[in-house]
């Protein structure tokens, strides 16, 4: 039996645009368009309505998940490089984090902003060759305000999407391997994380994975995993699977009103019309 999503979602998906490789990363821009990137062909896109989406940047270093600071300006995890950088407007970048400890950072994945300044993002070790790790923990890491680069939690195997909920009192953290699953922690005033807990069960036989993930303004959980989008209350119950016709990796909410969900989804970009605003980013 299919589920009733009409509490979620308003229409059907529309296709943005296709051709890529593997698209990921999506950003709405509060000037009015969204940035995303094809991880495999390691470019940069940019998206204006009514235009077609063309290449801002070429060679991103494995750019994946993209965020704002607190500032407005674009913050990207470059994969291959194995280091988070800030991107000034013409898309050059500049390091925000690429060691921890003294030791080079595995291959960070995404990451999310505090109002205060910090940044956390996902640093799993699974893709980097064994020789090649300095650090023997998949961590989220957090960046202080002051810069410095501390391990935030080492609970998850595989942490790969993140996001706050409305208030930022609690993190999530999607787990992509070899369990599906997402993780939750209390975040304190100081930035720490404290409660580990599993939110929401994610294990399906389908061979996708928990991986990006966005909050509404009501708390709702999206995260993009086996089957499609599935859907969370703030209480970790399984609202629905918002299928669509291309499994999404990641998913941003944008628009005039925040109410597009902008899913990008293998070889394409695809819009949904949702009906609670998402959580603005920036």
């Amino acid at each position: 039996m299919a589920d009733d999503l009409s509490a979620i979602v308003s229409g059907e998906a529309e296709r943005l645009g296709t051709g890529y490789t593997f698209t990921e990363g999506p950003l709405w821009h509060h000037d009015g368009y969204l940035l995303f990137v094809d991880v495999r062909e390691s470019r940069l896109y940019r998206w204006f309505p009514g235009q077609r989406p063309f290449v801002v940047r070429e060679d991103t270093g494995g750019g994946n998940g993209l965020t704002f600071d607190t500032q407005g300006r674009v913050l990207m995890c470059q994969g291959g490089q194995r280091r988070v950088v800030r991107l000034d407007s013409e898309f050059n970048d500049t390091v925000v984090a690429d060691h921890w400890d003294g030791k080079r950072l595995n291959r960070p994945n995404d990451a999310v902003c505090r109002s205060d300044g910090s940044i956390y993002f996902s640093d799993p070790g699974m893709r980097v060759p064994e020789g090649e790790r300095e650090i023997d923990v998949s961590g989220v890491m957090r960046v202080a305000p002051d810069g410095s680069v501390h391990l935030a939690t080492a609970d998850c195997e595989y942490p790969n999407g993140l996001a706050f909920s409305p208030n930022e009192s609690v993190l999530y953290v999607a787990n992509s391997r070899p369990n599906k699953y997402i993780r939750a922690f209390d975040v304190a005033a100081d930035g720490s994380l404290s409660n580990s807990r599993v939110f929401a069960d994610m294990s399906a036989p389908e061979e996708e994975v928990p991986d990006g993930m966005k909050v509404d303004s009501a708390g709702n959980v999206f995260c993009t995993g086996p089957g499609g989008t599935w859907v969370f209350d703030s209480s970790g119950n399984r609202m629905g699977i918002i299928v669509t016709p291309e499994v999404p990796a990641n998913l941003a909410f944008g628009g005039s009103d925040c109410r597009t969900a902008f899913l990008t989804a293998r070889t394409s970009v695809y819009t949904l019309r949702v009906r609670t605003p998402g959580v603005r980013i920036g």
